[in-house]
């Protein structure tokens, strides 16, 4: 068992976060003890940032004090992990979905780290003033113009912030090839951000990739 980053730990072919609140799962993962800390095992195939670690990403910035805004919480299976990893910080956690906003409170009632914001993310202007200035904005949202919705929510994120884009090319166009489409994405965000990394997220998930970069 190493830790490779804060608060996130591996052992072969097995990721872990160090658990927040001791004894809580948040989707029927394993829990361990190592060291004196309870680790909870992250799914890569539940979570798209767990895959890209598994992908070889090896410089996840999150500090334990880090603020993130995430676009797309769903019901908060990465939310969670994030909440581990940034345990005196903030994740503000913009989801659409009523019914997984429902699922996604009982995760926010017990991690005091989580702001849930029942919200659409391509309208930020309904949240101003529930967002603070975030250092990163984490995005998994599958839709269209996925990185229109990025540029409106950089009002959000501090200058040099990081961005974390995940990109499903078929809800951008099913008919396209998914390459064409991972490179007018990699262009659209180069006109405001200096790419860090690109990682495709197969096999964990097809037709996938995480975009890492930072705000110029």
């Amino acid at each position: 068992m190493e830790e490779i980053f804060t608060n996130v730990f591996i052992d072969g072919d097995k990721l872990y976060t160090k658990n927040l609140i001791r004894g809580e799962r948040v989707y029927g993962e394993k829990l361990i003890d190592f060291k004196g800390k309870e680790l909870r095992e992250w799914n890569p195939r539940r979570s798209k940032l767990a895959a890209a670690i598994m992908k070889g990403y090896k410089n996840l910035p999150f500090k334990k004090d880090s603020k993130i805004l995430y676009l797309g919480a769903a019901t908060g299976t990465t939310v969670s992990h994030i909440s581990d990893i940034v345990e005196n910080g903030k994740i503000f956690s913009v989801e659409l979905s009523e019914r997984n906003m429902r699922q996604f409170l009982n995760i926010s009632e017990v991690r005091e780290n989580i702001y849930p914001i029942l919200e659409d993310a391509s309208s930020p202007h309904l949240y101003s003033g529930l967002v603070e200035l975030v250092d990163f904005i984490y995005q998994d949202v599958a839709q269209k113009h996925q990185h229109e919705i990025l540029v409106k929510n950089l009002v959000y994120l501090k200058k040099g912030g990081m961005a974390f884009y995940c990109v499903k090319a078929r809800s951008i166009d099913s008919t396209k090839n998914p390459e064409e489409i991972f490179k007018e994405e990699i262009k659209h965000l180069q006109k405001r951000f200096n790419i860090v990394d690109t990682i495709d997220l197969s096999p964990f998930e097809k037709d996938h990739i995480l975009i890492i970069a930072t705000l110029r």
